[in-house]
């Protein structure tokens, strides 16, 4: 890692830079945004950060997804859908291949804990973290209290992972994830990507990890095709079995075991995934991949948001059910709210620690065109004392 992004992490694990922490209250600009203070500008960037919606806008908004959504694809063909997710993206994996996505070099900034912390660096963090919670806590508005009241936990509210004493951690080393062997077992901090599609955020997060002891990357998607492109680029780069494993495994099928135990992950990215599985399968899904984090783990989570210009795009016909979609070559994709994750997550058990709703403006400079984009991310950890509810 870079001279520049490494003093940049250090910066923003100890609250010297702004970002995105809490959740209740509107996200400071990360570095390098743009804000729109004179609309007669709008054109001369392509993205404008943290955009309001204007009455009007909303209604409109809204009103195209009442038209939109007002035919619905067949009951038999939804079926086939379901049946047949995982083929539609193979299928796309092998036309595009890994040109379709740009790599998610933001992964970083927005999601910082994919780094592990060094000792010195948690005792920064948890003083900052502390002198943040005194600040912001009348902003707030007990956002964290109120989603603990609905997740099964006895657990105080905490902060990072900084808050699990050495003594808790080691006595859940004592568990299966030390006593077996299996791909990362001698790995001391441990991430799964869910969803790796042809790596697009699998090798920036090698790229960083690469240089740090102890760190493992696992890797999955349903779609072989996806998985083999990920490989393939593992046999061109300086990638080995030691630092990186990539399999595929369908999470909507809660009996598939993993190649790993149950509680030994310090991350899991979900990010542009959950939007793909149909609704009624998603809590499962999420009850699922909290099992795997160890306490004091988190789940970084972003997806699409309610009223983002994509969904605004599908024309009638194209609705599954309300608010989910299905794409030309046969994907789907859901448009969430934070209440719903919120909910979804907290049903799992997991403790809120960020919630937000990322609100943009995406401009086609050429044509003159501004389109509204609309992102949900969060950040839910796992706490010490757990319960799953079913």
């Amino acid at each position: 890692m870079n001279v520049i992004w490494r003093n940049y992490i250090c910066r923003l694990r100890q609250g010297k830079v702004p970002h995105r922490c809490q959740s209740g209250v509107h996200p400071a600009a990360p570095l390098g945004s743009r804000i729109l203070t004179d609309p007669a500008k709008v054109f001369e960037h392509n993205m404008w950060d943290y955009m309001q919606w204007s009455k009007e806008e909303e209604a409109a908004a809204r009103k195209k997804v009442e038209e939109n959504s007002a035919t619905r694809v067949a009951p038999e063909e939804q079926v086939k859908f379901e049946n047949d997710a995982n083929k539609y993206w193979n299928t796309f994996y092998q036309t595009h291949k890994n040109k379709f996505f740009k790599n998610r070099n933001w992964l970083l900034r927005e999601f910082p804990e994919i780094l592990p912390v060094d000792q010195n660096t948690k005792e920064k963090v948890e003083e900052s973290s502390r002198d943040q919670v005194r600040s912001n806590f009348s902003r707030m508005q007990g956002t964290e209290v109120h989603c603990q009241k609905s997740c099964v936990s006895s657990d105080p509210p905490s902060k990072g992972r900084s808050n699990f004493s050495n003594l808790d951690l080691e006595e859940h080393s004592k568990g299966p994830g030390k006593t077996e062997r299996f791909p990362g077992s001698s790995a001391t901090f441990r991430i799964l990507e869910v969803g790796c599609g042809a790596g697009n955020s699998v090798f920036p997060i090698l790229n960083t990890l690469q240089n740090i002891p102890g760190s493992f990357l696992y890797c999955c998607d349903f779609a072989p095709e996806a998985v083999d492109l990920v490989k393939v680029s593992f046999s061109h780069a300086s990638y080995s079995e030691a630092q990186c494993s990539a399999f595929i495994h369908d999470v909507c099928d809660d009996g598939l075991a993993y190649p790993f135990p149950d509680g030994i992950l310090d991350v899991i990215l979900l990010v542009f995934v959950l939007s793909s599985i149909h609704p009624d399968r998603m809590q499962a899904v999420v009850h699922r991949l909290s099992r795997l984090l160890k306490p004091g783990g988190m789940l970084l989570f972003r997806d699409h948001g309610r009223y983002d210009n994509a969904q605004l795009r599908f024309k009638k016909g194209r609705c599954l059910s309300e608010n989910f979609y299905v794409r030309g070559d046969g994907t789907r994709a859901y448009f969430f709210t934070k209440g719903e994750i919120h909910h979804m997550f907290c049903e799992a058990g997991l403790h809120e620690k960020q919630n937000l709703v990322d609100h943009r403006l995406q401009v086609n400079r050429k044509k003159q065109v501004a389109m509204h984009r609309v992102w949900v991310q969060g950040k839910f950890q796992k706490p010490l004392h757990w319960t799953q509810r079913r």
